[in-house]
């Protein structure tokens, strides 16, 4: 495992010694004014842009003011796992000689430094999905969605880090240990993008892109305080996914449920990404192009709200509860229509089917041999033992798996009537803040307490698995504080295609939320 006081150059294989002086500039509030020339890595990414391409400051500066940064900081979350500051001091210059020869920034992120997770495929740069087994792994393309943003003129300066082929929600792995939650070091940042949102949090970033299954870009967004956007995805992805592993390096295809999506600190700041990460994949834009709508509405007085505040099947604690009490009193105190009492589908069918397609598709990469094996333990598993659903569904038969996939249309059809009468859904992001962090617990043996209760472990995202089944667009926002400091958030879910209403009704809420605040300084 390397070090946590260090990072590695992966193009290069240097490792280079990073200081453990703690951050000693403020990071704005979401929102807020922009901060000053030698602070401008905390603004917002478009005040970044906008004093970019205003030529205010260059992007070689601005990459050194990020890399002053990293090395203060990233010691004390280990968010940001490899490092390649010479390759992005080479983009940085280039995007500089482009504005001054030719006056027209390269694209909407032009010179703008940010990070990906290390799940995302770089060309020249090590991607690994925290996974022994592609240490060495260095692609030679990009994934689609890096490229996008290339071509948008961003700067990467590293990769953020994943639990082994984001195969957890929390994030570890032996090749570059634990993230640590930036409020508080003994809870988890959540998975798989946990380094990501890490990394957002602290300003390592202002922007991110991460992956979403089961909540992996969601969860951990929710649990250190900032934005992040699952799209929308139908028979394809809006945003395209080949080049994320897992699925294995060399694969073509992705899950069907998987999703890429933006992370920022500001929903403002999301919109900006968004609007870079929707494209077809390349195969397809001779002929198709993506056009997400408009805005359903231009104020939180105009919206038809469904609240979901609580479910028996999945309690949240009470200071979850509390939260979603308050948002739903401020959006009547606003005027806005507020039902919380329909509900679009049944949790708990809902749930289980969710995870019988997860448990399929995660079997697409096994060995031959590996799942043979599979097919042969399922066999021997009565039909009535609810304990074998893990193997009956990783091992499903072609005609059990249409038959779940009509289930899931149907369960479309459902939420598609429910925004009939609803433009949104606010429900939790998860049953509680972050969690205590277990990557030293087995498994079979880590657990959450909700309300003093012991709970499974993966309750954590079965509020973000019901859009996460259905391909409908969810967006957290962050909502201030527990009372031990952690940040809170609420989940907003909307009809296929609505993922531009949730990012300005997010925008519209940010003035009435409290933000989760600045992490505390690490001095250790």
């Amino acid at each position: 495992m390397i070090p946590r006081r260090t990072l590695l150059t992966a193009s290069t294989g240097i490792t280079t010694p990073v200081a453990a002086t703690a951050p000693s500039s403020p990071r704005p509030r979401p929102g807020g004014a922009k901060a000053d020339a030698g602070a401008l890595h905390l603004a917002p990414a478009r005040d970044q842009v906008a004093a970019l391409c205003r030529r205010e400051i260059s992007s070689r500066d601005l990459l050194e003011q990020y890399l002053r940064h990293i090395a203060q900081v990233n010691p004390h979350v280990n968010a940001i796992v490899t490092l390649d500051a010479e390759a992005a001091r080479a983009a940085a210059d280039r995007a500089d000689r482009h504005l001054a020869e030719t006056g027209r920034p390269l694209g909407p992120l032009h010179g703008l430094p940010m990070t990906v997770k290390d799940a995302l495929e770089t060309e020249g740069l090590r991607t690994t999905s925290g996974s022994p087994d592609l240490s060495g792994h260095i692609p030679d393309r990009d994934a689609d969605a890096v490229a996008l943003l290339r071509a948008a003129g961003a700067v990467l300066v590293g990769k953020t880090n994943a639990p082994v082929m984001c195969q957890d929600i929390q994030t570890s792995n032996p090749l570059f240990g634990k993230t640590d939650n930036p409020y508080d070091d003994t809870r988890t940042a959540g998975g798989s993008s946990g380094g990501a949102a890490a990394a957002v949090a602290t300003g390592l970033t202002s922007l991110e892109v991460g992956s979403d299954l089961a909540g992996s870009l969601r969860l951990p967004a929710a649990y250190c305080g900032v934005h992040a956007l699952r799209p929308s995805r139908g028979t394809a992805p809006v945003v395209p996914t080949r080049g994320h592993v897992p699925r294995l390096p060399g694969w073509a295809t992705s899950s069907d449920m998987l999703t890429l999506g933006p992370m920022a600190r500001t929903a403002d700041d999301l919109d900006l990404l968004l609007d870079v990460l929707v494209a077809p994949a390349p195969a397809d834009r001779d002929g198709w192009t993506i056009t997400l709508p408009a805005p359903a509405k231009s104020g939180l007085a105009q919206y038809r709200v469904g609240v979901w505040p609580d479910d028996a099947y999945c309690r949240v604690d009470a200071e979850t509860r509390a939260l979603l009490d308050q948002v739903t009193t401020l959006l009547r105190s606003v005027g806005a229509s507020v039902d919380d009492t329909a509900r679009p589908v049944d949790f708990a069918g809902s749930n289980t089917l969710f995870e019988r397609l997860l448990f399929a598709t995660g079997s697409a990469t096994a060995t031959d041999s590996a799942f043979a094996a599979d097919v042969a333990a399922a066999e021997k598993i009565p039909a009535d033992d609810p304990g074998g659903q893990f193997l009956r569904s990783r091992t499903m038969r072609h005609r059990d798996w249409c038959v779940a996939d009509e289930a899931r249309q149907q369960l479309r059809a459902a939420w598609a009537g429910y925004f009939a009468d609803h433009d949104v859904l606010i429900a939790p992001a998860a049953p509680t803040a972050a969690v205590p962090d277990q990557t030293g617990t087995p498994p079979p043996q880590r657990f959450i307490t909700v309300d003093g209760a012991k709970r499974p472990f993966f309750d954590q995202t079965s509020w973000l698995n019901l859009a996460s089944l259905v391909g409908l667009p969810s967006l957290v926002v962050p909502a201030g504080r527990t009372a031990d400091g952690l940040p809170l958030a609420v989940q907003l879910i909307g009809p296929y295609l609505a993922d531009r209403t949730l990012v300005a009704m997010a925008q519209q809420l940010a003035g009435h939320l409290p933000g989760p605040g600045r992490p505390p300084a690490r001095t250790a």
